[in-house]
């Protein structure tokens, strides 16, 4: 059994290191009958990828509070600036637990989509739009309100509606329905 279990963890191991650009992967493995067997990976939905990291666990079960996760698993494609547990912690003590209960879901879908922009944007892509805008360019989430993305020494910055930024630590990480680009603080909604 345990060889078994080895086996199968290397041919997965395999499979993930072959993916090809579109994010899924086509490899053959053998069964006992010698015929290939196709094994598809494919790339995780946006809270797939994010359940899989434990630094979003704050984001995930707020997601789930919020009762947005078909949303974030459907087709998309988003762009999601991904506040991590250590940006959730900035908050004033006893927002997050505050957000979480089941009569704040409306306050806090309204937070978590502020953090959603309809449509794929790559880090070069929204560099570009800064720079093209005399670095301030603005994108319209989820919740219909506006963020304005510039650069501050070299790096993008995530302003909300009362002025408050994030700075963009990680961009481009890949989802099926999008793409993550991480922050450091949680951004607000008026």
């Amino acid at each position: 059994m345990k060889f078994l279990k080895s086996t199968l963890f290397l041919a997965l191991i395999g499979a993930v290191s072959a993916m090809n650009a579109q994010g899924s992967v086509m490899t053959s493995a053998t069964e006992a009958s010698n015929q290939p067997v196709r094994i598809e990976v494919q790339t995780p939905t946006i809270v797939g990828v994010a359940s899989s990291n434990e630094v979003f666990s704050t984001l995930v079960t707020a997601v789930a509070a919020a009762d947005l996760v078909g949303t974030l698993e459907s087709a998309g494609p988003f762009t999601v600036f991904a506040p991590t547990n250590d940006a959730f912690a900035k908050l004033p003590a006893g927002t997050v637990e505050t957000l979480l209960k089941p009569e704040s879901k409306e306050g806090l879908k309204k937070v978590l989509t502020y953090h959603v922009v309809a449509g794929k944007f790559m880090a070069a892509d929204v560099v570009k739009a800064i720079q093209s805008n005399n670095n301030a360019f603005s994108v319209r989430t989820a919740n219909g309100q506006s963020l304005t993305l510039s650069l501050v020494d070299g790096a993008v910055m995530v302003t909300d509606a009362n002025g408050n930024s994030a700075k963009v630590t990680a961009t481009d990480v890949a989802a099926s329905n999008g793409v993550i680009h991480v922050i450091d603080s949680v951004v607000l909604p008026q």
